[in-house]
């Protein structure tokens, strides 16, 4: 399985410790060209204290494509602080070039019915429209969360007739028990604009697993991204892979642990 280099695009998230400059310049110098920004750093903003305008130089300087900004939550609950936060981050994505922003839905245990979650994506659609940015709905599969399935995402934004595409991330899979049922059935690859990868290590059950649990790929890879990848490239997705660990262990790597640990990881899709 050979994957283009320019298919894979590193997460923030991996990062914590570094300067947008510095981690734009570490991506530069792996000979990868696509990163995704977030909104939940330690500087709780996307562009830290930098303009608009010095992000997208610094993309261009350092050869770098701004896939998206991570993430809208919760998109399924929109209210008008939820709006007024969207339309926020639809201006950071505009103003540094990004092309998509991501949207998580609500995660506490509260259900919210597919017609609810249709009417927020109406309601999402026209301000996306507005800013000309795409929007990629990321189910998570944690148990408490409202929207789990990749399937029924895809249906509910069919339902809504609006422009969004999927984001297939390899940890919430893995958490969903009815992922792979739904996956034999038919996925249509066209419609995932984006996927997330990450590994698990730990051995503690599946329903107990956190965004804690989540660190890059490896051998012992519980998640079986490697497979999940192989899987989607044998369907057809020809998109972007984007490497997004969440653990805390990160916070105490250096800047050649996580070039170490993305060439591992990479080393290891290509397989």
């Amino acid at each position: 399985m050979a994957i283009d280099p320019t298919r894979f695009c590193i997460n923030r998230k991996i990062a914590p410790n570094l300067t947008i400059e510095a981690f734009f310049k570490m991506v530069h110098g792996l000979g990868l060209n696509k990163v995704e920004l977030r909104n939940d750093m330690r500087s709780g903003q996307v562009t830290d204290d930098l303009s608009h305008a010095e992000v997208r130089e610094l993309a261009q300087r350092y050869g770098l494509e701004i896939v998206t900004i991570n993430a809208v939550y919760p998109f399924n609950q929109p209210d008008d602080a939820l709006l007024t936060k969207t339309e926020g981050l639809l201006k950071d994505a505009q103003g540094v070039g990004a092309k998509a922003l991501v949207l998580c839905p609500l995660n506490d245990g509260t259900r919210i019915g597919a017609d609810e979650t249709v009417s927020a994506l109406k309601t999402l659609a026209p301000l996306f429209e507005k800013y000309g940015i795409e929007g990629l709905v990321e189910p998570l599969g944690f148990p408490v969360s409202s929207l789990r399935s990749l399937s029924q995402a895809g249906a509910l934004i069919r339902d809504a007739r609006v422009p969004f595409r999927l984001v297939l991330d390899t940890f919430h899979h893995h958490l969903y028990e009815k992922a792979e049922e739904e996956f034999a059935q038919g996925i249509d690859v066209k419609a995932i604009g984006l996927v997330h990868l990450s590994g698990v290590e730990d051995e503690r059950p599946t329903r107990d697993l956190t965004d804690e649990e989540r660190i890059m790929l490896s051998d012992s890879d519980r998640l079986n991204s490697a497979a999940q990848v192989q899987r989607l490239e044998e369907a057809g997705y020809k998109g972007i892979y984007a490497f997004e660990p969440f653990s805390s262990v990160m916070e105490g790597w250096n800047e050649e642990d996580i070039i170490r640990e993305i060439r591992q990881s990479i080393q290891l899709l290509q397989r």
